[in-house]
């Protein structure tokens, strides 16, 4: 079973219905005993950096996402998932961050460009994640996004994206795999993603 962590914010039934349309189990919870024993994890989310911390933290959910991650288990964040792991974040100010991998989270510079970046975009991979099986270089996904990570090391990132700026799209490192786009909004190839996600976690 994949546990995604229900923290009140999010497209969670969009996600939760990815994974059942790519025939693998999950359970939508609040429960950190249910994160603690399922084979995979997945934290989703859209909204504001801050609330995520604030939710998480007030539902008793950061010391058992940490602990999942540091036992091992298989480990998918989405989009504001992505963005948590990081040390901190600049929207609205300083706000910190579960801090599993150093960096922060910035907004897109201004330009011409519109804000949120909105809309298919090509990920180029930089180090293909395991769960990537199957899919080819430079496919499109899709984002919702006003915000992205500057990882402090950047083996971590797996993959890039060019709007306005070449920003980190996607991340791996070890058991820990995070993708700005949404692969739940990514048709067929997002769909893939979540099921080699499913067969990822069955093996661990």
């Amino acid at each position: 079973m994949i546990a995604i962590v229900d923290y009140g914010m999010g497209n969670l039934k969009s996600v939760e219905k990815g994974f059942i349309k790519s025939g693998v189990a999950v359970k939508v919870t609040q429960q950190p005993a249910d994160i603690l024993c399922a084979q995979g994890v997945v934290l989703p989310g859209v909204g504001a950096f801050k609330d995520c911390m604030g939710n998480l933290d007030r539902l008793g959910l950061i010391g058992p996402i940490l602990r999942a991650i540091e036992s091992g288990k298989p480990f998918l964040g989405i989009c504001l998932g992505l963005q948590a792991l990081f040390t901190e974040s600049e929207e609205f100010g300083h706000c910190a961050g579960l801090n599993v991998f150093k960096g922060k989270v910035v907004r897109f510079p201004a330009s011409e460009l519109k804000v949120p970046h909105m809309g298919w975009n090509i990920v180029r991979f930089k180090n293909k994640p395991p769960i990537f099986d199957g899919i080819d270089d430079n496919r499109y996904f899709y984002f919702v996004h006003s915000y992205y990570v500057v990882p402090e090391d950047s083996s971590i990132t797996a993959g890039a994206t060019d709007y306005g700026v070449e920003f980190t799209s996607m991340i791996w490192k070890d058991n820990v795999i995070a993708t700005q786009f949404h692969p739940e909004k990514s048709q067929a190839a997002g769909l893939q993603i979540l099921k080699n996600f499913g067969a990822f976690a069955a093996k661990h």
